[in-house]
């Protein structure tokens, strides 16, 4: 990395890492995710990465694949220059949402089909699994139409 990591990026790094832990990103995962939104350069290579969080290749590739996969992060390359630049995907983060709210519908569809298909014979977890398909519906429905008013 041209630039060293400031103590005051070292210590929002861990931060915002440690939040997403608790959102279900790996350690790696999520302090790679954080360097790429906290650092000044906002595109960097696979050994920037490694070398400012002082991971192996190994949990570097891993965690870079992670990302990529759940679209977090993406990635581009230059003209005669082989490397890949990873760069945060938090300027997408309205395709991101919509994603995620579209993405329940097919959970939800089965919860019903599964529901559907369920013993009459336990009523309070019928209700309880009715409760939160209902709830699903709506929270799918009033999460696209902020987004809708947001983009206004």
């Amino acid at each position: 990395m041209e630039k060293k990591l400031t103590d005051k990026q070292r210590d929002l790094i861990e931060s915002f890492g440690v939040v997403q832990e608790s959102m279900g990103l790996s350690p790696a995962s999520a302090r790679v995710n954080a360097l790429l939104t906290i650092a000044d350069t906002v595109e960097l290579t696979f050994d920037d990465i490694r070398e400012a969080l002082e991971l192996s290749k190994s949990a570097t590739s891993n965690a870079i694949n992670n990302l990529l996969m759940l679209k977090r992060i993406g990635y581009k390359t230059k003209p005669g220059d082989r490397k890949r630049y990873f760069y945060s995907k938090m300027g997408q983060w309205q395709d991101a949402f919509m994603d995620s709210m579209n993405g329940l519908t097919g959970y939800n569809e089965l919860l019903k089909n599964i529901l559907k298909n369920r013993t009459k014979d336990s009523i309070e977890f019928n209700a309880q699994l009715k409760e939160l398909t209902d709830f699903i519906d709506y929270y799918q429905k009033e999460s696209i139409k902020i987004i809708k008013n947001w983009k206004k």
